[in-house]
């Protein structure tokens, strides 16, 4: 009698706390693209203006924040054209804002999913991510035909060397959006409270980072200490810096919002692994 090798696949809950199983987000790579399409294609299904509103959107909030903080309540914006200073600083918050939002209701909107077949749960935040980025792609060729506009009549004088270290502070704002914004999903499971709160606590917190104003305008020392610590503040400095050429860039502030970054994805992955074995139980 042939000895008959038997194979059994044991399906249970892991209980380390720091066992990230990176390595399987990996293998399911092209699970992560597919929900980046579907992400896309869904949210302007059925519209007629279809991913026009990408750039409608954003130009109209530009051509609003002119209005309001550069004509009306007369907010310096550095000599950089108050057109292009706004759309640019919007492009940036709208990319982090998305990331931070759309990661944030990962296991509310997704429970059916999750509670039929299973998969990495992380690759669908990571998803939500890449959609901003594609977003943020789009938005961005509004603001580059702006930008070479004013660059050719000689308004604007960008620092063309450190363009590509751009990738870095994208890189940086994606992280922070995806562990505040895994955090806040991993909370609302049990307490539904945040998930309303989100909206409502994105829109201050934009008030509290340069996004209307340049860093260099706050002349209150705690004040301004304050805003540095956010760690969306210098990614939108160092935006100015490099295609505008203005802005406020400190190796000390860049360093604290790395590690602030850090250490607010390291949370997030953490609490996302411990609550995504538990969550169809309390959701």
């Amino acid at each position: 009698m042939e000895n008959v090798e038997l194979y059994h696949t044991h399906i249970e809950s892991k209980h380390k706390l720091l066992d990230f199983n990176l390595k399987e987000v990996w293998k399911y790579r092209d699970l992560i693209f597919l929900f980046t399409k579907r992400s896309f294609t869904v949210r302007y299904k059925q519209t007629i203006l279809g991913p026009a509103w990408l750039l409608l959107n954003p130009f109209l909030t530009s051509v609003m924040y002119n209005l309001v903080f550069g004509v009306i309540a007369g907010l310096s914006t550095e000599g950089v054209p108050q057109l292009l200073f706004y759309m640019g600083s919007h492009a940036v918050w709208a990319f982090f804002s998305m990331c931070l939002t759309t990661t944030a209701s990962t296991f509310l909107s997704n429970a059916g999913i999750f509670g039929k077949v299973y998969f990495p749960r992380l690759t669908m935040p990571i998803s939500s991510v890449f959609s901003a980025v594609i977003n943020f792609g789009i938005q961005m060729l509004m603001f580059g035909f702006f930008w070479v506009y004013y660059i050719a009549i000689g308004q604007v004088a960008p620092n063309w060397m450190y363009i590509p270290l751009f990738l870095l502070v994208l890189l940086q704002l994606g992280c922070l959006g995806l562990g505040f914004g895994i955090i806040i999903s991993s909370l609302t499971t049990k307490y539904r409270d945040l998930n309303v709160l989100v909206g409502f606590g994105v829109q201050l917190w934009m008030y509290g980072t340069p996004v209307v104003y340049p860093l260099s305008q706050i002349s209150n020392p705690l004040l301004s200490t304050l805003i540095r610590i956010n760690p969306v503040s210098q990614a939108l400095e160092t935006f100015r810096y490099i295609f505008l050429g203005t802005g406020t860039v400190s190796f000390f502030w860049w360093t604290i919002t790395v590690l602030i970054t850090a250490v607010i994805l390291f949370i997030g992955i953490i609490l996302f692994n411990k609550v995504e074995k538990t969550f169809m139980d309390t959701i």
